[in-house]
């Protein structure tokens, strides 16, 4: 892995993923909807002079994907890891669903990701690895469903695992896997202190998985742990 582009990247499981590439010596472009010139994202970037760029990227920004392959250039991507995403209203059992929370909700998570595929799949056909990770959840299951509730978060990680899945039948012809992803319950701002794993558990096993990630992997998807989940 010589370049990762990594979405959301500012705090909690995209954060880790960008300070462990940024530590293995991978070049990382690291994006996020705020930049502070304080923040942490910044001070990897001191840290790790030439190797680390910090760039702006809004999930909810239609124009963001155009934006940002105008920053990249022709520069090839090993890995794309859509990662930036949202939980959407706490409101979210039956008798209590918002119609537009719904759709604002799979803007963001789902077709924020499909067209930030669309604007940088050159940049992916040029390296070496050809890899897009979309970063989902066990919510988006419905073969795992078992528990209901939770349906605006839930439909658009559905959508985002169909994405998946059609991505990784278009884009097979051109050489790129394309795989989703399930980080866990992981203890950051999104997932609260009383999940069950921590950032660097998630982003370690994910990483060991996305190091050997190629042709067999394409279209599923996957736990934190390497272990393949039913859509």
């Amino acid at each position: 892995m010589k370049t990762v582009l990594i979405t959301g990247a500012n705090r909690g499981i995209g954060l880790g993923h960008a300070r462990r590439f940024a530590e293995r010596g991978v070049a990382v472009f690291a994006t996020a909807r705020r930049i502070d010139a304080d923040d942490e994202l910044h001070r990897l970037a001191h840290a790790h002079p030439g190797r680390f760029t910090v760039l702006h990227y809004d999930a909810a920004d239609p124009e963001a994907p155009a934006q940002l392959k105008a920053a990249l250039g022709d520069t090839p991507v090993d890995l794309l890891l859509a990662n930036a995403g949202a939980t959407g209203e706490s409101g979210q059992a039956l008798g209590n669903i918002h119609v537009d929370g719904v759709l604002d909700l799979i803007r963001t998570n789902a077709l924020a990701p499909l067209k930030l595929v669309e604007a940088l799949v050159y940049n992916i056909t040029l390296s070496e690895r050809k890899l897009v990770a979309l970063q989902s959840s066990r919510m988006g299951s419905i073969g795992g469903n078992t528990t209901g509730g939770s349906y605006e978060y839930r439909l658009s990680k559905v959508a985002v695992n169909m994405i998946a899945r059609n991505l990784a039948n278009d884009l097979a012809p051109r050489g790129v896997t394309v795989v989703a992803l399930h980080p866990g319950w992981v203890r950051t701002r999104m997932g609260g202190q009383g999940a069950n794993i921590d950032v660097e558990t998630s982003v370690a096993g994910q990483q060991q998985l996305l190091d050997t990630a190629g042709p067999a992997h394409n279209g599923r998807f996957f736990n934190y742990d390497g272990t393949e989940l039913p859509w």
